[in-house]
């Protein structure tokens, strides 16, 4: 599910997207930022006599790169190699009088009098890297917000199943159970009338009660007597 970018922070999202794809480490845009400095400070000297402005103007262009290829995980290291790299790259336009010392004195010297260009190419670095981690952050927080919507729209469809089964429990529930075979059985026998020999009332199939036998202290009527012969 594509996330959707929304709040204050779309403008910066939507702008981050249209960047050159960002593929430079931290130290591999320290080392490539010095490479090429390095290698545009030496032709000034042959072509330009180490002129420090066509310099500076280069270390601008190379500041606003830096900030749009680096990657995301190394954004904080592009302004913070910046100072190096311009440091380094001034050695081939430094005037060096000779010796380290000279060297040293030389590139001071750079430094002190194209601080302007070294801060505005920093700053534009910084200004860059900012905007990125506010794309960043942005696009993450549209991320996770689709995310909880997808969650919840999952949740919401196990949720309305299972009510619909609990109702459907509750009403079987509910519903009164058929009477079994064997009752309907016995409740058919005890409507229907009595059979042959047997008594009203009574149900098919029950038994006659036994005849009441002599009592106790009772003779039992003797056959009568033969006819004399």
């Amino acid at each position: 599910m594509r996330a959707r970018r929304r709040g204050p922070l779309a403008p910066l999202a939507a702008a981050a997207a249209r960047l050159p794809s960002p593929r430079l480490t931290g130290l591999g845009c320290g080392l490539l930022g010095t490479f090429v400095l390095f290698a545009f400070a030496f032709f000034d000297h042959l072509l330009f006599g180490g002129a420090p402005t066509a310099y500076g103007v280069f270390f601008v262009v190379v500041g606003v790169c830096a900030g749009l290829w680096v990657r995301p995980y190394d954004l904080i290291t592009a302004p913070v190699a910046l100072p190096i790299m311009f440091t380094l790259g001034t050695v081939p336009i430094s005037h060096n009088t000779g010796g380290f010392t000279g060297l040293l004195m030389g590139v001071f010297t750079v430094l002190a009098t194209q601080a302007g260009w070294l801060f505005a190419g920093t700053l534009a670095c910084a200004l860059i890297v900012v905007v990125r981690k506010a794309a960043a952050i942005a696009r993450r927080q549209a991320e996770r917000h689709a995310q909880r919507q997808v969650a919840r729209a999952q949740s919401r469809e196990p949720a309305k199943g299972r009510n619909a089964g609990g109702a459907a429990g509750r009403a079987s529930a509910q519903a009164p159970d058929p009477p079994s075979g064997r009752w309907q059985r016995r409740r058919g026998q005890a409507d229907e009338g009595p059979g042959p020999g047997q008594r009203p009332g009574l149900a098919q199939g029950s038994h006659h009660p036994r005849s009441p036998g002599p009592r106790a202290g009772q003779v039992r009527d003797r056959p009568a007597s033969r006819p004399a012969t």
